[in-house]
């Protein structure tokens, strides 16, 4: 296949399915099986802060009842713990545990070293070049108050 065989935008979703695919058979390498579609986001969201439900289904631009869902799961899962709020004792507080903080360097890694390797296929100037592009399309939206903090959502 040549560089124009797919549409650009199905090419951007392609690639980005290869590099979670490759996450996640990581992660299960590193004893992290079960680990959902929608986990990244959280425990990047709590590992700034701890944050209650309706605060992380903010966050993600998601309902309270799906956030609720992706907990209930990572707290199964041994991800993610509930804690009471000590300012409120009717609101429970979500913090990343043991388990999740594990995960999410073990992630992290794994990102560190795909770009390296991305690297050293294509040579640091062409990596740095793509890294720029898509920080460029991901700037588009209008409106973003801190483009370095702010959480993807999935595809």
């Amino acid at each position: 296949m040549g560089d124009h065989d797919h549409d650009f935008g199905i090419l951007l979703g392609l690639a980005y399915q290869r590099f979670v695919d490759e996450l996640r058979a990581h992660l299960a390498e590193a004893g992290f099986s079960g680990v959902g579609g929608s986990f990244g986001y959280v425990l990047r969201a709590l590992d700034r802060q701890a944050l209650t439900t309706s605060q992380l289904a903010s966050r993600l631009g998601i309902t309270s009842q799906g956030a609720a869902k992706i907990v209930d799961d990572m707290v199964a899962g041994g991800y993610v713990e509930r804690r009471p709020d000590p300012g409120d004792g009717r609101q429970k507080q979500l913090f990343l545990s043991p388990r999740g903080e594990a995960v999410l360097a073990a992630a992290r890694r794994f990102h560190r070293s795909f770009e390296q390797d991305l690297a050293a296929e294509l040579g640091p100037r062409r990596a740095g070049t793509l890294r720029a592009a898509l920080s460029s399309i991901v700037e588009r939206e209008p409106g973003a108050v801190d483009r370095r903090t702010r959480l993807l959502r999935p595809l």
